[in-house]
């Protein structure tokens, strides 16, 4: 088995920059692999009033405060900026980073902040995957230094566009996040270095093989994806600790643990339980793992996670 690779991600809400960019920090101090944040521009937790920071924003800042950890959105929001846009915006993050960034894109689902700010969220889903399918294969284009003009009929009106600087890296990661059979990992298929997903791993193995499928479609090895789960983990000596601290913080975010997610993507108790959740999803092919932390971003839960849990997990015969 490859090695566990881990992230964070830091809720972008309910915090002040501060907390958020001494996190950033911790989080690279501490040995992980990246380091994500949210694209929202309202907050999805505890009312649209709580402050949030601006994703692009805070990952520029971010590469500037680190020196290792990959840097990404968790995942951006295809609707807000133009394609055009998002390579300009990560390419210079490329370059204040050292060539540490993730492009990270899925269809986007919190019409809310759409509404608020004027920004078109099409007619469903099925229309913003057709954008992203869109824009994915003209960001590369761009990355590479081609010359994009779309053409009649097409979502985007690119105009012999081609960018410069260029990124650092010679290829961008690419992440794509979503479960979708049909549309989305069709797209996960044909543009994607890394796919993140939630649910059981059941059902993540499940999806698998459709992304396995349509990958035998377009003439894609599916080992040249990384799977990333998803998570939202808290770990302490008990699992009632463990579930007190999960509620406490959450209560800071003004909000439940109803309101949170399902219970396929909230981990909480001790490391051995965390670690044998985490082996479960390495028995279906999940070998990284991304774990949503809410400010003010539990310091124990990400010291053990990378200290004592990962070791565990790694250490830990895997039978398939």
């Amino acid at each position: 088995m490859s090695p566990v690779k881990l992230g964070i991600a830091l809720w972008a809400e309910s915090s002040d920059w501060p907390t958020f960019i001494e996190a950033a920090t911790r989080v690279e101090r501490l040995g992980y692999d990246h380091v994500w944040t949210w694209d929202h521009l309202h907050a999805i937790y505890g009312g649209q009033a709580q402050p949030i920071f601006e994703g692009y924003t805070a990952l520029a800042a971010i590469a500037q405060a680190t020196e290792r950890v990959g840097l990404g959105l968790f995942v951006g929001a295809i609707p807000f900026r133009n394609p055009g846009i998002v390579a300009k915006s990560i390419a210079t993050i490329d370059h204040i980073s050292g060539g540490r960034a993730i492009l990270g894109l899925g269809a986007a689902w919190f019409q809310p902040e759409h509404t608020a700010f004027g920004i078109d969220f099409g007619t469903s889903v099925g229309q913003r995957l057709d954008w992203l399918a869109e824009a994915l294969p003209a960001i590369r284009t761009l990355f590479e230094g081609g010359q994009v003009t779309s053409q009649a009929g097409d979502h985007y009106a690119f105009d012999h566009l081609r960018i410069a600087p260029l990124p650092v890296q010679a290829q961008v990661p690419v992440m794509v996040g979503g479960e979708g059979e049909k549309k989305t990992l069709r797209i996960v298929a044909q543009h994607a270095d890394m796919w993140n997903a939630f649910g059981t791993p059941e059902t993540l193995a499940r999806k698998d093989a459709v992304l396995r499928a349509h990958c035998a479609d377009v003439g894609r090895d599916p080992a040249t994806i990384e799977r990333t789960v998803g998570c939202k983990i808290m770990i302490r000596r008990t699992q009632a600790d463990a579930d007190r601290a999960h509620r406490d913080i959450l209560a800071r975010n003004k909000t439940t643990v109803e309101r949170e997610g399902g219970s396929h993507e909230v981990w909480t108790g001790t490391p051995e339980r965390i670690a044998e959740i985490m082996i479960g999803y390495r028995r279906v092919g999940f070998e990284t793992f991304i774990n949503e932390m809410p400010a003010p971003y539990d310091a124990e839960t990400m010291e053990t996670l990378i200290d004592v849990v990962k070791p565990m997990v790694e250490n830990a015969p895997i039978l398939i």
